[in-house]
């Protein structure tokens, strides 16, 4: 394949991902713990990253709704898995789910709150067969803390495949981009569950959003959705 064609296939796949995403997105409901979670009926890709990391906007930006995640006014606060329906017809099964996870490293939360939440994500990771990927998602101005190492390791153990998403690209400057790019990717190829390719996104000004569509669906549904249609 050319390069040419590989630009045409590339933007043949955003434009399928962007449809499907324009059509049914639902809140499904909130699990504060493991016996809410709702039947294991389609695939999950779910979303992790540091409290302020830009979760909410990127997925109200990758759904194209203005509010399908709301962002908690104290970091941290909401210690629940929420969860989204994705295609489908309405009011029956959905194609996929997202799962939009608590934000983690908070610093004012109380012992016995970090302790949940790491039961409660654990739990998730280690016992949900239909988790086809989750996303970590990365503020493009700090780079990885520990607690990302953290949650890294927390999905190697668990077996999960993972894709490390920059937030907040416009916020910095290009080679300071590049440099904090360069150095996450380095350390992710350290990791067996890490998938290679960095995705590098602004909500605010939809850079990279079009293209995590396709790869989410990818991952949500198999590269064969593609072509199915």
């Amino acid at each position: 394949m050319t390069p040419e064609e590989q630009e045409r296939e590339l933007q043949r796949r955003e434009r399928a991902a962007s449809r499907l995403f324009s059509g049914r997105v639902d809140f499904l409901l909130s699990a504060p713990q493991l016996k809410f979670l709702p039947d294991p009926i389609c695939p999950e890709v779910a979303f992790c990253g540091r409290s302020n990391v830009g979760k909410s906007s990127l997925l109200n930006a990758l759904t194209g709704r203005k509010a399908i995640a709301r962002a908690s006014v104290t970091p941290g606060r909401t210690q629940e898995l929420n969860f989204f329906d994705v295609g489908g017809e309405p009011g029956g099964k959905p194609l996929f789910r997202l799962v939009d996870m608590p934000g983690y490293g908070f610093a004012k939360a109380p012992v016995k709150v970090v302790e949940r939440w790491k039961n409660l994500v654990k739990s998730y990771l280690r016992g949900r067969p239909v988790l086809a990927r989750n996303l970590v998602l990365v503020d493009s101005r700090h780079g990885l803390k520990d607690v990302d190492r953290e949650m890294m390791k927390m999905l190697d153990e668990a077996a999960v495949g993972y894709r490390i998403v920059l937030t907040k690209t416009d916020k910095i400057k290009a080679s300071e981009l590049e440099r904090v790019a360069n150095k996450v990717a380095d350390e992710a190829r350290k990791h067996v569950a890490a998938y290679p390719e960095l995705h590098l996104t602004s909500s605010e000004k939809g850079m990279g959003i079009e293209a995590l569509r396709a790869a989410v669906v990818a991952d949500a549904l198999g590269e064969s959705w593609f072509d199915a249609g």
